[in-house]
């Protein structure tokens, strides 16, 4: 009998990413083995990767493909996998495609580039905050973490901002955990909704260019660089990508330090500290906490154990991340971690093309929340809150209150 078959079946939680701690499940796969068989949401057994050297070590592995297609035992309209529904995009293909599609977009998102716009994160975070301050209550996620990347990556794309409500209900339905038949099919719906909303702004970008990067990636078509459904495919990837996660990581910093006051103090008091911080939420509670998919081509040896070709495979960021043989106490928030080689943006050539955006934006999302708004302090129990229906790790809304500005009474 192949060792594989050996190990048995965990089905994953369906309500996993909207526990309070979803940690404990993640770490007793990890404790019982570093290549465990899981069951997902749609039915479909996988293969999760549980220890930080081994993520990093597959994710390296040609063997290992990113491009569901090559899952031939299955019609790939069923694959429905944690990390997110599968796109025809940079997300979901190998070399050479994957290196001509990210080669096409990376100009925009270089560490020169994003941190040109530093000033205009600012500002924006600046004119959020200036609607919130006055009234002494929030809600962190709904009117400062969702609107600050959205605007950031609306202006990048060349996406109309007044149009954020409806790509952004089209994007929670997308990402919704495939836990059944009717959810797989609204899935698709907004799949389908974002398209044709893509596809006519692509419309318009071709008959009055502007200075974004969907208009650059028009003129790639043109130029026979990509085509027309790698362009649309494209557009869906950044627009969802480039807000959903960031939004999720900005509200879990808030949600974790709300519970820890002397480190909220600490970081009021030495905002040097944000970066490093930011580096620790990522690794303690990231947006992508169950972990990424790929797909084997051959039969390939894990830590011992041999998954056979034709297989789905979970590298799992959140059990990699909280491994105690990489990290010391990796249960706890630590800012002082001088060694944090987190996989929460991923590895290698699939590293995430914008995390250096993400970073820029969380830092100053939450030192601009820290410097406005003294007193802040939940306004309900942090464990009752709820977190969204979705495949990626986020709070719904994260109430609070603050101390308003003194008013001159004279």
């Amino acid at each position: 009998m192949d060792d594989h078959a050996l190990l048995p079946v965990h089905p994953v939680p369906a309500d996993l990413e909207r526990r309070c701690d979803p940690y404990p499940w993640l770490n007793r796969l990890r404790t019982e083995g570093p290549v465990q068989r899981i069951r997902l949401r749609d039915g479909t057994e996988a293969y999760m990767v549980t220890r930080h050297g081994d993520v990093l070590a597959a994710a390296g592995d040609p063997r290992l493909s990113s491009d569901p297609r090559r899952l031939t035992s299955q019609p790939e309209r069923s694959v429905r996998l944690s990390a997110g529904n599968a796109l025809p995009s940079m997300l979901t293909t190998d070399a050479p495609d994957h290196t001509r599609l990210r080669r096409l977009v990376s100009r925009a998102f270089t560490a020169r580039r994003v941190e040109a716009l530093r000033p205009r994160v600012r500002e924006i975070a600046a004119g959020l905050l200036d609607a919130i301050v006055p009234r002494g209550h929030a809600d962190l996620v709904a009117e400062f973490a969702f609107p600050l990347p959205v605007a950031v990556i609306c202006e990048l794309l060349g996406v109309p901002f007044a149009d954020r409500a409806y790509f952004s209900r089209q994007s929670s339905d997308l990402l919704r955990p495939p836990v059944d038949a009717a959810e797989m099919a609204r899935a698709e719906a907004a799949r389908d909704r974002l398209r044709d909303y893509l596809a006519d702004l692509v419309a318009d970008k071709r008959a009055d260019r502007g200075d974004d990067l969907i208009s650059e990636l028009v003129a790639a078509t043109e130029e026979q660089r990509l085509t027309d459904q790698e362009l649309n495919s494209m557009a869906l990837l950044l627009l969802v990508a480039g807000h959903e996660t960031t939004v999720n990581l900005i509200g879990t910093a808030m949600w974790l330090l709300l519970q820890r006051p002397e480190q909220l103090a600490a970081l009021r008091a030495d905002p040097a500290l944000l970066p490093a911080a930011v580096e620790e939420f990522l690794r303690y509670d990231g947006p992508v906490m169950t972990g990424v998919a790929r797909y084997t081509t051959t039969d390939v040896e894990i830590a011992g154990i041999t998954i056979p070709a034709d297989q789905i495979v979970i590298l799992s960021t959140g059990a990699a991340n909280r491994d105690p043989e990489r990290f010391e106490r990796p249960d706890e928030v630590r800012f002082d971690r001088a060694d944090n080689p987190h996989v929460a943006f991923g590895h290698g050539s699939h590293f995430c093309l914008g995390a250096a955006l993400a970073r820029v934006e969380a830092v100053e999302g939450i030192g601009a929340l820290l410097r406005r708004l003294p007193g802040l302090t939940a306004a309900t129990d942090p464990a009752e809150l709820p977190w969204r229906p979705s495949v990626l790790r986020g709070l719904q809304r994260l109430p609070v209150t603050f101390d308003t500005p003194a008013t001159d009474a004279g």
